[in-house]
């Protein structure tokens, strides 16, 4: 009788710490007494970070989680999330501030401090008002990276409307089915938005999602493209408002209303694999707590101090969470950036680092292991001396990546928080302490003060030091999705159905500890591949790969095989120094993959491809390159940032060879 296999095997190891400087940690924001302060009283923990907020009523309990799990946190305290973000810091003297250097794609720039910010959302506030939206009404926001998008934002949660933001280039049948799903009243979007130099139609793409749309009152369109787009902008009247028309003229007083700590704040959709995208519901009190504090301890954030600037897009929960909310509840001072990367040159993050003297820098993997393709010689040539702490968020960051990151960008001195959280989850969950963390490349170590998290087997057993398994939450958390929008059954059955009767939140993703107990991502769960009855994960065997010096990035998938189960297929890109991918380096790629892992994870076939197929916020889309693989039909590719892509891939591999 074999033995049963485990959840995943933990293959790869990696033995390099990186403990922070004495300077560092004697000046942190979070000391390690803080993880003893939260396991000694979780509550009495929480009720303290919610203390760092300004709230019109205190709250009564702390936790209510007699319904789970559907939890309610701070019962009974009522506060304003905007009054939170920007009117405190006026009144206690702070006006004059930096709220936001924000760099538009074309080089044009504006500083807004946050008394400019207060009568900038006051205004939205009061126009949104006029148009008859208030306490629980929704309103769709697609825009790029503009400062309005920030403005309707926290002008929804002035008034207590719900926002429902769709990330800037989601195609129109997407938009339409969050504004139906979500109800939305008004929608505010742009007249067109620059991409790579060029300035691409939005309003024209928002009236094709419109048509025949119930629900929607009224569009404001915000003048951002002008005359340098072609042609006119589609216009429908009475229906249609310029926002410099509408929010311009109206008063800069606007007082703030008090909401029910448990009060919706926002929505925001995320795909799933199957069916519709799903409404995840945030609310105001719980969230708003969790997010300041992740920012203040994970950043380790001076107000008035640092320069923040976190690259993800407002369409995202990284958005919401590490631009909008955290960050101004904790008076930041932050770059925000409309472009690409390379517009109009590869070294436009270095270039703004530099201008701006950014302190605190929080991007995904992708876009490092991007810059790593691009080359080192882009950043050398920009002063990143600014910098003091480097992280990482939406994927698990190979070690390579890890090490290139900080040895070029933080010149082998900052600590790098890795952070593992979701759209679900609202704030960062496992991430390292920059003060008090010996950091390892590539693990998101521990999970944070106040937080539980375990990896557990198929039984819901936590696994031992060296064991893998599945990533569970198993305590209720302030940020925690309150639901899924009109639907409580996709709720629980999505999250909680999968350890029903241990009461845990499955969050979809592998994970394994390493002999010291800290926690590695190993990717979804969906991506597991299984080997001759070992189950592998795709994140180690793209570690190994990226380890090698000539390999920028790469995607891995298991493919149906006859003798093993699955056999594993990868998709290279090279970096730019290396050369072709001709059959003696792709054996010796193999080899090394059999190297670091072990033979059992040697690929069956090595591609070497010239992009890999991403979504718009830098994830890999597997799903498609498992179609490749398995030679077939290629599935929906309307979510990826460059549907040319998959062609690109397919016609490489019919002329390209299988490496036995």
């Amino acid at each position: 009788m074999t033995e049963q296999s485990p959840a995943l095997d933990n293959l790869l190891t990696e033995s390099r710490t990186f403990p922070p400087s004495e300077d560092f940690a004697a000046q942190a924001n979070a000391k390690a007494d803080l993880y003893a302060e939260a396991d000694a009283d979780r509550e009495a923990f929480w009720a303290k970070q919610a203390e760092r907020l300004t709230w019109d009523t205190k709250w009564t309990t702390v936790l209510d989680w007699t319904n789970a799990p559907f939890a309610k946190w701070f019962v009974g305290g009522k506060l304003n999330v905007a009054y939170n973000c920007v009117d405190r810091h006026v009144e206690s003297g702070h006006g004059d501030q930096v709220a936001i250097h924000w760099v538009g794609e074309p080089g044009d720039t504006r500083d807004i401090t946050y008394a400019e910010l207060k009568t900038e959302v006051s205004k939205a506030a009061n126009a949104l008002t006029s148009l008859g939206v208030g306490a629980s009404d929704v309103v769709a926001i697609q825009l790029q990276m503009v400062p309005e998008a920030i403005f309707a934002m926290l002008a929804c949660a002035r008034i207590g409307a719900l926002h429902n933001v769709v990330f800037g280039g989601f195609s129109p049948t997407a938009l339409r089915a969050r504004v139906d799903d979500a109800a939305a009243k008004v929608v505010i979007t742009s007249d067109g938005q620059f991409r790579r130099g060029k300035a691409a139609p939005m309003k024209a793409n928002v009236d094709e999602a419109l048509e025949g749309a119930e629900t929607v009152e009224k569009v404001i369109v915000v003048k951002r493209t002008g005359d340098q787009l072609e042609g006119d902008v589609p216009w429908t009247d009475g229906r249609d408002l310029w926002w410099h028309e509408l929010v311009d003229g109206q008063s800069e007083e606007h007082t703030p209303e008090a909401f029910d700590s448990e009060h919706p704040l926002f929505i925001l959709y995320t795909s799933g694999t199957t069916g519709k995208p799903k409404g995840i519901l945030h609310t105001s009190g719980g969230y708003l707590t969790q997010t300041a504090y992740t920012h203040h301890n994970v950043f380790d954030h001076k107000p008035g101090e640092d320069v923040y600037w976190c690259t993800a897009d407002i369409g995202w929960i990284t958005g919401h969470s590490y631009i909008v909310y955290g960050p101004l509840a904790n008076r930041v001072t932050q770059v925000v950036y409309e472009g690409t990367p390379n517009t109009p040159h590869e070294g436009r993050h270095w270039e703004i680092i530099q201008k701006y003297k950014v302190s605190l820098y929080y991007t995904a993997p992708t876009l490092i292991r991007t810059f790593m393709k691009w080359g080192a010689e882009i950043p050398e040539k920009y002063d990143l001396s600014s910098l003091r702490v480097l992280g990482s968020v939406g994927e698990p960051i190979n070690p390579e990546a890890w090490i290139w990151y900080r040895e070029t960008i933080g010149a082998g001195r900052t600590p790098i928080v890795d952070t593992w959280w979701q759209t679900e989850t609202g704030a960062i969950m496992i991430s390292p302490l920059p003060g008090v963390t010996s950091t390892k490349p590539g693990s998101a170590q521990k999970a944070l003060p106040g937080i539980s998290a375990k990896v557990v087997d198929d039984q819901g057993n936590e696994v031992g030091p060296g064991g893998g398994g599945y990533l569970v939450l198993d305590k209720p958390w302030p940020s925690m999705l309150r639901g899924v929008w009109g639907d409580e059954e996709r709720f629980k059955d999505t999250y909680w159905s999968r350890f029903k009767d241990q009461g845990f939140y499955f969050a979809g993703d592998g994970a394994k500890y390493d002999n010291d107990g800290d926690v590695w991502l190993l990717g979804r769960v969906d991506d597991v591949m299984n080997v001759s009855g070992h189950r592998i994960s795709t994140t180690e065997v793209e570690s190994a790969l990226v380890s090698h010096p000539t390999v920028a990035e790469a995607a891995v998938v298991g493919a149906t095989d006859p003798t093993t189960g699955q056999g594993i297929v990868a998709f290279v890109i090279l970096r730019g120094n290396a050369v072709d991918g001709g059959e003696e380096a792709i054996q010796a790629l193999r080899n090394h993959v059999a190297k670091e892992i072990g033979p059992i994870a040697k690929p069956r076939q090595i591609m070497v491809v010239p992009e890999l197929p991403k979504t718009r916020s830098g994830k890999i889309m597997r799903r498609l390159l498992r179609d490749v693989a398995e030679n077939r039909q290629v599935g929906d590719v309307t979510t990826l940032a460059d549907s040319s892509v998959m062609d690109l891939i397919s016609s490489g591999l019919k002329s390209g060879k299988s490496e036995e």
